[in-house]
């Protein structure tokens, strides 16, 4: 129970992985993007045997090797965490979740790595084919290095592929293909790597307006525009494509979190989709959680309905359905889980003590339990409820998630916006007449990577208090160590971190201030 956890254990173990999280996300989303950017030019110069594309490419994947080597050194530490400070969740699942690392670290980093020596020392060492290939290469396994981690962390959002063992009280895989192709992780994957991609785009055209407006290399800076602006576009659009998808997606193995990114309180039919609100506190409460009123609410009548079920008139369900159950909606109330999660929990109990009494008759009826149907659908799903007291505790924090969500679509349809002013500016040649562009373009940088950011905190802000969605809260996965010991790395890694962060600020601003070389 809650009571027997050391929450400050908890939160300082939570901060310490926000923390990495975030510093390793800001490098992740520029290698995904700019990876493809580079091949793209490369291409054009290999077709082309213009050397002025060589240039650039030579160019930016200077800046692309910076921001490479720092994101690698942040991820390490990443994986590391899991044993260190959540060893109970790598107990419970770590034959399934080690299994995409396992294979991100063999296939897609081994492949990143080797191709990516020949592509910064192999200029004029092998031929432009090869070389080319190996720029493709890079691309493509940094971007299946992030499916894999993908895959994993769509797995905790909706457990699949899997069987209870009830010797080792672990689980196990029982079907690779179905953690790889789970719905939330196509989703994920698709969604993630399109938004690195824009922010990529981002980057290249903003630090290319810079060129425009200290008008130097002014060739380089409108093709580089021109490349990012047309990738940038077609990322965007899918972006948003994905985005819609993976709002399905959610809604159906995680109600309670689309329920808060909406701050729907009430089920309703015929859902309008919130565009924009402010969130005032209604002086009512679920517990100790506040139920927020929209204020100042702009909506789009029908279309939230039409998003999740594919009908105007489907029904929608918000949080007091999903906390105290809707019997007509079928939805069942918490309590109701946690109940079930407290008999799965009785009978692993069960089956432990048999084993050590040596009573196989016992045991064997408990075991055949875990292999029925019935128990693993109605009752197994929900262990992780007996873990909570109260059914408002599975409620996550809707202002952040409310606000973060929207601010994160906001800046994307910003986004495509600026890549059609880009490519249309560019096409009629009137980039450097347009300086107010061009210095919206360069400050739209740093709000690329906070939507970036955003998107994660949507994402895990969103499902707690959930580690594993209804397997397992959060405060049951932390390691049995001191918090004093968490709070040290915490404040070391911050340190560390932030210097790694301000080196590759220095180096890349020097480095685009040298430009590229002649």
């Amino acid at each position: 129970m809650i009571e027997n956890f050391d929450l400050s254990l908890v939160n300082w173990s939570r901060g310490q992985f926000a923390l990495t999280a975030i510093y390793h996300w800001l490098f992740v989303p520029l290698t995904l993007g700019l990876s493809f950017i580079l091949a793209f030019m490369e291409t054009i110069y290999v077709r082309t045997g213009d050397e002025t594309w060589k240039k650039i490419t030579k160019f930016w994947m200077t800046l692309f090797g910076i921001n490479f080597a720092i994101g690698v050194a942040t991820g390490i530490i990443l994986e590391f965490e899991f044993g260190t400070n959540w060893s109970n969740y790598s107990w419970f699942v770590g034959d399934i979740f080690g299994a995409p690392l396992a294979v991100e670290g063999i296939l897609a980093f081994f492949l990143e790595s080797t191709f990516v020596a020949v592509m910064f020392f192999g200029w004029n060492k092998v031929s432009k084919k090869f070389h080319l290939t190996s720029t493709w290469l890079v691309a493509v396994g940094a971007n299946l290095s992030a499916m894999w981690i993908l895959v994993a962390n769509a797995w905790m959002e909706n457990p699949v592929g899997m069987v209870f063992n009830p010797d080792t009280a672990r689980n196990e895989m029982s079907s690779f293909r179905d953690v790889v192709l789970n719905p939330v992780a196509i989703d994920k994957f698709l969604h993630t790597v399109t938004s690195g991609f824009v922010l990529a785009s981002v980057f290249v055209v903003g630090i290319s307006s810079w060129f425009l407006i200290r008008k130097r290399e002014e060739l380089l800076a409108r093709k580089s525009i021109l490349v990012a602006g047309i990738f940038g576009l077609v990322s965007g659009l899918l972006v948003a494509l994905t985005g819609d998808t993976s709002a399905r997606t959610i809604a159906k193995v995680q109600p309670v979190k689309f329920a808060a990114m909406e701050a729907l309180y009430e089920g309703k039919t015929d859902a309008g989709l919130t565009v924009i609100s402010a969130l005032t506190d209604s002086g009512e409460r679920l517990g100790e959680k506040k139920v927020h009123e929209k204020k100042l609410k702009i909506e789009i009548p029908g279309l939230l309905s039409v998003m999740t079920t594919g009908q105007q008139g489907g029904y929608v369900p918000g949080i007091k359905d999903l906390i105290n159950g809707n019997p007509e909606k079928g939805i069942l109330p918490v309590s109701e889980m946690m109940e079930r999660g407290r008999y799965a929990r009785q009978v692993l109990t069960d089956y432990k003590v048999a084993k050590e009494l040596g009573d196989e008759d016992s045991m064997a009826a408990l075991a055949a339990k875990f292999e029925d149907k019935d128990f693993t659908e109605n009752y197994f799903r929900y262990f992780g409820y007996s873990y909570f007291e109260q059914p408002w505790q599975v409620i996550p924090s809707v202002p952040v998630t409310f606000y973060a969500f929207r601010v994160m679509v906001g800046l994307g349809f910003f986004f495509i916006l600026m890549f059609v002013l880009a490519i249309w500016f560019h096409r009629r040649e009137t980039l450097e007449k347009n300086r107010w562009f061009l210095w919206l373009a360069l400050f739209s940088i740093p709000l690329a990577y906070l939507a970036s950011e955003l998107g994660w905190i949507v994402t895990e802000m969103g499902r707690q208090p959930w580690i594993i969605q209804n397997l397992m809260p959060v405060h049951v996965a932390v390691s049995n160590i001191s918090a004093g010991a968490v709070q040290t790395t915490f404040w070391l890694f911050a340190v560390l971190f932030t210097a790694l962060l301000i080196a590759e600020i220095s180096i890349m601003v020097r480095q685009i201030r040298i430009g590229p070389k002649h």
